[in-house]
């Protein structure tokens, strides 16, 4: 689950790390009232949970209320990355005299949280690994231990900083190290992290908490609801509301499968095979004849689907109700478009029987399939 910034910041700012003055807006008039608040230059930036907003035109810069108010005009309603802004940040503009990244992640192989900092703040991490690796400063916790001023410090020397400086940046590491640990964080970063004349600043701010952590953390989850609106399409968000696990992607080639490894492995095969996946579409286990007939509709009644994979691994999902789901679908819309299926499992053979009297023959494997509905839309 990734929270907004302005929602990263308002967590951070409750565990001490210094913050931005600024608001959020959702209206001109709300950004220029916090924009009046602030007094001076300000920033003002989309709140999207993606990267890479300032090359996208994601955070403009103004001088006056009345700027602002014209620039969240300019934003709100826009869409960066294919997805809509529906607010902006209004904050301060900072005076910055250097820039830091600081991150805590997860080290799965370790099992255990590691600290990743780097003189080069503002960029992102991957590509700071690739083209310098040697500029970032890594500490592995130990997860009985726990960080350790000492160790927070070794950090801040490593990056080149020493007394007031250093003991002021040993005390940010050690603040966003207990956000992670307190939140249940998978990612918890700030890029950059600004030394200004009035010491560090958490410019930008990104938290990424476990979701099944959640149940333990009800205001995060609350936070959740409206990060997940802000990054679903409209089409993810209208099939939410029919109960279906849906993700667009940019192909023309309908995926549902049962389980999410059967539908990504679904997606892996047919872009293999010279195939572009145009979604993806989990039913999970046991899904009834109308559940399978709800996702087969809602993929049909996609424009820019070409033909469609319905991949089922019978097992508590019986193939007699898959089959029974898609012709439904089929004869509910009317829909033309050519159906591929590939089912094996719990009463597969009657499955069979009623899809080959329905006219929609089911072949033996994922790869027959897939590259049979790739030759129908016209794929390699």
């Amino acid at each position: 689950m990734k929270l907004l910034e302005y929602q990263a910041k308002q967590v951070f700012g409750k565990y001490g790390l210094p913050i931005p003055r600024g608001g959020v807006a959702g209206t001109p008039e709300e950004a220029k009232e916090a924009a009046s608040k602030v007094g001076g230059p300000v920033a003002v930036k989309a709140q999207l949970p993606v990267g890479g907003r300032g090359k996208s035109g994601g955070i403009l810069f103004a001088e006056t209320p009345d700027e602002v108010a014209e620039m969240a005009g300019r934003l709100l309603g826009s869409r960066l990355k294919d997805i809509e802004v529906r607010r902006v940040l209004v904050e301060e503009k900072l005076s910055i005299r250097n820039e830091l990244y600081l991150g805590i992640t997860l080290d799965r192989g370790n099992r255990s949280y590691v600290v990743l900092a780097s003189t080069e703040g503002g960029i992102d991490i991957e590509e700071v690994a690739a083209k310098t690796p040697e500029r970032i400063v890594r500490h592995v916790v130990d997860p009985l231990g726990g960080l350790r001023p000492y160790h927070a410090r070794w950090v801040a020397r490593r990056l080149g900083y020493s007394g007031g400086d250093m003991n002021a940046l040993t005390d940010v590491i050690l603040r966003l190290y207990r956000v992670a640990q307190e939140t249940d964080a998978e990612l918890t970063e700030i890029n950059p992290l600004a030394l200004t004349d009035a010491g560090f600043v958490a410019a930008d701010a990104r938290l990424n908490v476990d979701n099944n952590a959640l149940f333990r953390h009800p205001e995060l989850a609350q936070m959740s609801q409206e990060a997940e609106e802000a990054e679903l399409s409209e089409r993810e968000w209208e099939a939410r509301g029919l109960g279906l696990t849906y993700v667009e992607l940019d192909g023309d080639v309908g995926v549902i499968g049962n389980g999410a490894g059967l539908t990504m492995a679904t997606i892996d095969t047919v872009t293999l095979h010279g195939g572009r996946p145009a979604n993806f579409l989990d039913l999970g286990g046991g899904a009834s004849a109308e559940l399978i007939g709800t996702g087969v509709s809602y993929v049909l009644s996609d424009p820019r689907v070409r033909a469609l994979f319905v991949n089922i691994l019978g097992g508590i999902t019986r193939c007699d109700e898959t089959a029974r789901g898609v012709i439904e679908a089929r004869e509910r819309t009317g829909s033309g478009k050519p159906i591929v299926v590939r089912m094996t499992g719990t009463n597969e053979e009657e499955g069979r029987r009623l899809l080959k009297e329905a006219g929609i023959d089911a072949l033996d494997t994922m790869e027959e399939a897939a590259e049979r509905v790739v030759a129908l839309t016209g794929g390699s």
